[in-house]
């Protein structure tokens, strides 16, 4: 088989940074009133500043297509003509601007200068991302693409605006209920950002420069085990189980707020991280790898409250990676979903730090239903 590298590395992001203080600036204050958890939930995520792809009025800006397009854009900004050549698109996203057509379509509409490609779109939230890749490193691995895109991107803020929650605060003033919405919807409003990136993996490295060599992408969900833990375009019943959007009447789709996206706080805390870093020890185990072996290791973290939990578990199972080896961009990118381990990646990739022979860890926890994703790249 072929190898596969990632050659190239492109990110956008909208507009200018917004800070903390900002926030509800763009988003809005539900019920006309500054929100009980911001505060809280800033301070614990660490977050300082993130991107939307909405005016200071709440205009949008981009769709997340068009975003995406403009990261794939990106890797062939030194040669435009060139993106004629890419003979596959792996698009990912958790926040797609319709249901259909599939996100990746929709940024293939974006790029009217491309050619007629082969089109997929891995759905998910954050692991969506490396399935892309992974469908692209496969594609290159066989000897069937030789130019392959993947990119994720994401547009939530769209979904976390006051004017979302309106409907559901009217009817809680109406049956004389306290008029905020519940924690698990709030809380996501101070941790959620708008971005994407994208990769160029071919199956030749860079002629000059350097390229990251794709050892291995491993990955696992433990869906059958747990129940959801993020969800959007449903609601939990007092079973664990979902609702679909499809099963409610249009007025209580409005009256409860179904689109918007939640998170059982207490199941994230309880599960996230001892699922996905105990695998990890499995696939190094399963690899014959150490962690001493590790250059640089690039964790997706969704709010900085997991940083060290995630170095006590490593620490407790031998796996210690020491701290000056961990990047992470979150305090001012925001979380991005799918996106943000292309964003931390690219900074890494352009950073002029990296020497051949390096080995980067990205891991990727996903908190929807406990999935993760791991990857294991050389610098060459």
């Amino acid at each position: 088989m072929s190898e596969a590298y990632i050659t190239r590395i492109a990110k956008f992001l909208p507009n200018k940074s917004v800070s903390n203080e900002e926030m509800e600036e763009y988003l809005g204050y539900i019920n006309g009133k500054p929100s009980k958890s911001k505060a809280i939930v800033l301070r614990n995520n660490g977050i300082k500043s993130r991107y939307y792809a909405l005016t200071r009025e709440g205009a949008v800006t981009h769709t997340n297509a068009e975003m995406a397009a403009e990261a794939v854009r990106g890797l062939f900004k030194n040669n435009p003509a060139e993106i004629a050549e890419m003979d596959l698109l792996s698009c990912a996203t958790s926040s797609p601007d319709q249901l259909m057509p599939s996100h990746g379509s929709m940024v293939h509409g974006s790029l009217p200068e491309t050619a007629s490609v082969e089109v997929v779109s891995p759905s998910g939230v954050c692991c969506a991302g490396m399935h892309a890749l992974k469908y692209a490193y496969m594609s290159v691995k066989v000897g069937d693409k030789q130019k392959a895109v993947s990119c994720a991107s994401e547009r939530l803020s769209s979904v976390l605006r006051a004017d979302q929650f309106a409907e559901e605060i009217s009817q809680l003033q109406r049956l004389e209920q306290n008029p905020y919405i519940s924690f698990e919807k709030d809380f996501l409003r101070w941790m959620l950002s708008d971005g994407a990136g994208a990769f160029l993996v071919e199956p030749q490295p860079n002629e000059s420069g350097i390229s990251l060599k794709i050892d291995w992408l491993e990955g696992c969900s433990y869906a059958n085990e747990y129940e959801a833990c993020m969800y959007m375009g449903a609601d939990k019943l007092e079973d664990g189980t979902l609702q679909s959007y499809k099963d409610y009447a249009p007025e209580a789709i409005h009256d409860r707020s179904v689109f918007s996206i939640k998170q059982d706080v207490k199941l994230l805390g309880e599960k996230i991280v001892k699922l996905g870093f105990a695998k990890l020890k499995d696939i190094l185990e399963k690899k014959n790898m150490s962690v001493d072996e590790i250059s640089y290791f690039l964790p997706h973290l969704s709010s900085y409250f997991f940083e060290n939990k995630i170095d006590d578990f490593l620490k407790m199972n031998g796996m210690g990676i020491p701290k000056e080896k961990w990047y992470t961009n979150l305090v001012n990118k925001g979380n991005v979903g799918a996106a943000s381990i292309y964003m931390m990646l690219e900074e890494v990739f352009h950073s002029g730090a990296l020497k051949k022979g390096e080995k980067i860890l990205l891991a990727v926890p996903e908190s929807s239903r406990f999935s993760y994703m791991f990857c294991l790249l050389t610098v060459c």
